[in-house]
């Protein structure tokens, strides 16, 4: 079987040098490149490599905000990060957005080609240095921070209410609350977390962990 291959870079040196590695490797087939993030997302639709390898800093759209998209309109690709950049905060972006692999630049081509087959079989791999740092970072204890530090705590209640799946006549009768006030906190609440509806707030609460009692 042969592992059709999309690599997205805005640099032309990296998309020519891993186009001659995965040309020198039987199995293995670049059928697309993509300079910036749209055009990473366009390769992934039209194309549906079985793998497309993708920077982080890209024109236009992100390489995360790409990966997104493409967890969207294509799920079956699988993204592997191939990146400069090491720290928590884009490691833990990428996850979040769908790659299924995360390697450095400059990690011996056999580590890259390593992480294409592993991601392709649905696997989640990362480089040595970044596999480390994950594990460190999730085996290290932080403190719990309150969700949603910007609402008052009523507010607060009312969202875990809403999330909850009740209606404000039922939250006004649950708090002991007559039916106006309710309605000021809710608008309250939407104009805080900047969402524009009912909807909007509740997805955001239950990604919190919130309406599950």
């Amino acid at each position: 079987m042969t592992l059709r291959i999309v690599v997205a870079d805005d640099h032309g040196v990296v998309r020519d040098g891993l186009s001659a590695v995965l040309s020198a490797i039987d199995g293995y087939e670049l059928v697309g490149t993509a300079a910036t993030g749209d055009e990473a997302i366009k390769a992934a639709v039209l194309l549906r490599p079985d793998v497309l390898v993708m920077d982080i800093q890209m024109p236009g759209r992100t390489g995360i905000e790409a990966t997104t998209e493409i967890r969207r309109v294509a799920p079956e690709v699988a993204v592997l990060m191939l990146t400069m950049y090491d720290d928590d905060a884009s490691v833990f972006a990428a996850i979040r957005a769908g790659a299924l692999g995360y390697v450095l630049k400059g990690s011996p081509s056999t580590t890259i080609i390593r992480a294409i087959a592993a991601v392709a079989a649905g696997e989640a791999i990362f480089g040595p240095g970044v596999a480390r740092r994950t594990i460190d970072y999730l085996a290290t204890p932080r403190p719990q921070a309150p969700e949603f530090p910007e609402l008052t705590g009523r507010e607060r209640e009312i969202l875990d209410q809403l999330a909850a799946g009740l209606a404000n006549p039922a939250i006004a009768q649950q708090l002991g609350l007559s039916a106006k006030t309710v309605s000021n906190h809710i608008t309250n609440v939407f104009a805080k977390l900047q969402v524009a509806n009912r909807a909007e707030a509740i997805i955001r609460a239950r990604e919190a962990g919130l309406g599950r009692d």
